[in-house]
């Protein structure tokens, strides 16, 4: 893998890296239970090291056959192997439940652990269970995937110009209650901008790049991000390579969509959700039932030098490239992600 140059690679040492979305309880969960923390720390915590990553963000990912019924008992599944992993490699990481745990495990050189809802098929329209879910140490949470759910309308269902169901606004008021921070990616576009207009705390797009310079609808219009920056929230970028470009595949790209975001929103509103999903794919698939083409594009196309956490150095490296300041560097790769979750999360309202 090509390696970042020394004045990138020690800018990165110094910074504060979050990643707001790796679905790697995906992978850890397709183990025994009583590999889960052992798998953790052979195949992942070396790569995130390797990655700078200080803060990592765990979505809690349910596929399509565990829906509908076994959502619920699959949420909890994967909440429980991040308690694992955390207690089990207590001397690395810590599952922290708002700001202050997580400086706290930055203080003492530990990664601070986030768990997140991806979509919350395991709630449906049950709004009291996300409570449930915050006390179980849940803090982020989004309300649907591509498709249709009792709260919303995922990205893949843009064509029908849902809003948020009465459920789902209550699920929003609900998550401001108790300080659970709300996810737009991947809800669908009427959906984004419901939200914006009823949010009262500031939101996270924990992996969503620009539709101006990707037409799919994945991504956030430009009025969406301007709407995120003026409710306070922050935009992550995706890495995801089809999203970010019909056919050049290469960091450029990708930094094109940091620097289009930085733009629109503001430095203060850009940060890295890189998505990284090549290994989970080959970990979680069996090769008889791979689907090469999800929403319209390959599912196995991604950027040289950043299929896993490990090659996050070379976006410092782009970004110095492109003439950027090292303080607008640092604010990009977490320092905007540290703010947002010292302010607000797991922060109950007042």
């Amino acid at each position: 893998m090509t390696t970042a140059s020394g004045e990138a690679a020690a800018l990165h040492r110094r910074s504060v890296v979050a990643d707001t979305h790796n679905d790697l309880l995906c992978a850890v969960t397709a183990r025994p239970v009583d590999r889960w923390a052992g798998f953790f720390r052979e195949r992942w915590l070396p790569q995130l090291l390797a990655g700078g990553v200080d803060v990592q963000v765990l979505p809690v990912f349910i596929d399509d056959t565990y829906r509908p019924e076994g959502a619920l008992r699959r949420t909890l599944r994967m909440i429980e192997a991040a308690h694992r992993v955390a207690e089990g490699n207590a001397d690395a990481v810590r599952l922290c439940g708002d700001g202050a745990e997580v400086d706290a495990a930055l203080d003492d050189g530990r990664i601070a652990l986030v768990l997140a809802l991806e979509s919350a098929p395991g709630v449906a329209d049950d709004i009291e269970l996300l409570e449930t879910l915050h006390r179980l140490g849940v803090r982020i949470a989004s309300l649907a995937h591509f498709g249709r759910t009792p709260l919303a309308d995922g990205s893949g269902e843009d064509a029908a110009g849902s809003r948020l169901t009465r459920a789902g606004v209550a699920a929003l008021a609900e998550m401001e209650r108790i300080g659970m921070m709300f996810d737009i990616s991947h809800l669908g576009a009427a959906g984004v901008d419901h939200v914006l207009e009823l949010a009262s705390r500031p939101v996270i797009a924990t992996h969503s790049s620009a539709r101006a310079l990707r037409d799919h609808h994945r991504n956030l219009t430009d009025d969406q991000v301007r709407a995120t920056a003026a409710n306070g929230g922050v935009i992550c970028v995706n890495f995801f390579a089809p999203f970010l470009h019909e056919s050049d595949f290469t960091l450029d790209r990708l930094v094109d969509h940091i620097e289009h975001l930085a733009d629109v929103a503001g430095l203060a509103h850009v940060g890295l959700g890189p998505d990284f999903v090549q290994e989970v794919m080959a970990d979680t698939t069996p090769p008889c039932c791979a689907h090469p083409v999800v929403e319209g594009v390959r599912t196995d196309q991604f950027l040289p030098g950043l299929e896993g956490p490990a090659g996050l150095p070379l976006v410092t490296e782009a970004l110095l490239r492109r003439g950027w300041a090292d303080g607008d560097i640092a604010r990009v790769l977490g320092g905007n992600v540290l703010r947002l979750f010292r302010d607000g999360l797991g922060i109950p309202a007042s």
